[in-house]
């Protein structure tokens, strides 16, 4: 999660909203990434995304059996759609997401019955650095439209 954390301060750098994701087999990191739907001008740039095609891209294969992912911020809908389709088989975030979160605070896409697999999840790992990380940057964008910044950026 410390790994998710720097990644997520890369994205912070970068005008992203902060999360960041680490995929694990074993020990060895597979994939990770930082938000960029912003910069990639590619609203399916989240950091769980990125991670999850670089880790398939790696290993030549689209399933990622055994995986773990790590990531800073729960996941939304689309990003675990992904995680069932890939057969990722832990989830692990940091901070909840009451109003998107598909881990099982708003949603639970990934242990639902319906689908044809189910993800081990594990929420509140560093969750107040990475809640503190997510409040401050949304803090920091308040702040800097106030004060006449190009508010137009939409960082949802």
């Amino acid at each position: 999660m410390r790994q998710a954390l720097a990644l997520a301060r890369r994205a912070a750098a970068a005008g992203e909203v902060p999360v960041g994701a680490v995929l694990v087999v074993g020990d060895e990191a597979l994939g990770e990434g930082w938000n960029q739907p912003i910069g990639a001008c590619d609203p399916t740039a989240h950091a769980e995304i990125v991670a999850l095609r670089a880790a398939a891209a790696r290993i030549g294969n689209y399933r990622l059996p055994g995986s773990t992912l790590y990531v800073t911020l729960e996941p939304c809908p689309m990003c675990a759609g992904a995680m069932v389709h890939a057969r990722v088989a832990r989830v692990v975030f940091g901070a909840a997401d009451p109003r998107a979160g598909a881990a099982g605070t708003a949603f639970n896409l990934l242990q639902a019955a319906a689908l044809n697999h189910r993800a081990e999840v594990t929420g509140g790992m560093l969750a107040e650095e990475c809640g503190t990380l997510l409040r401050e940057f949304f803090r920091t964008r308040r702040i800097g439209s106030v004060a006449g910044a190009d508010a137009s950026v939409n960082v949802d």
